[in-house]
């Protein structure tokens, strides 16, 4: 059996004004009283907390599994796409899982492997650098003073970073034609 057709077509001298149905009208509940879905939905985060630490854990695994990848294999390829990825996906998401200090670190390496316009020419040593950051601040989160150490490193790292895709520019030439 076809289901009727809602849609309202409302027609004016010069044009027509066509209102599809509202399939999600009935997909949504009412709201009930008392009910706080920002509370319901923070006491189910905290529930997960307790694994943010391991899924944390794990993402630094990956990154540094990608680090020695690319160590063996070169910055090119699937080698670099791996350690961009790991990288990326820490900087998405240490906020959420409580490492903040986390992503900067890996936001800064996201730049080097992106804005790098020969990824063969990225020192081996400022990956590891930037690899061995995200470990460090992790491992240390929460401990005394950790958050002035991380922030100092993170400074330096991104200064770093600046320093070697400037030196990366074409000089000269023809940049304003």
């Amino acid at each position: 059996m076809a289901k009727p057709d809602l849609t309202a077509v409302m027609t004016f001298p010069d044009h027509e004004v066509i209102t599809p149905p509202n399939k999600l009208q009935g997909a949504v509940g009412r709201a009930v009283e008392g009910d706080d879905p920002v509370a319901r939905a923070e006491a189910a985060l905290a529930q997960l907390s307790s694994e943010f630490t391991r899924w944390m854990d794990d993402e630094c695994e990956q990154l540094d599994r990608a680090r020695r990848n690319v160590q063996e294999k070169g910055m090119t390829g699937l080698p670099r796409e791996a350690l961009f990825r790991a990288a990326h996906d820490i900087k998405g998401q240490a906020a959420t899982l409580g490492f903040p200090l986390v992503a900067a670190v890996a936001e800064s390496l996201c730049r080097l492997l992106e804005e790098t316009h020969d990824p063969r020419r990225i020192p081996l040593d400022l990956v590891d650098q930037h690899v061995d950051a995200v470990r460090a601040i992790f491992r240390e989160h929460g401990r005394a003073r950790a958050e002035v150490v991380a922030e100092a490193l993170t400074r330096r790292l991104r200064q770093v970073c600046d320093d070697f895709l400037a030196s990366q520019r074409p000089q000269g030439g023809n940049a304003g034609a």
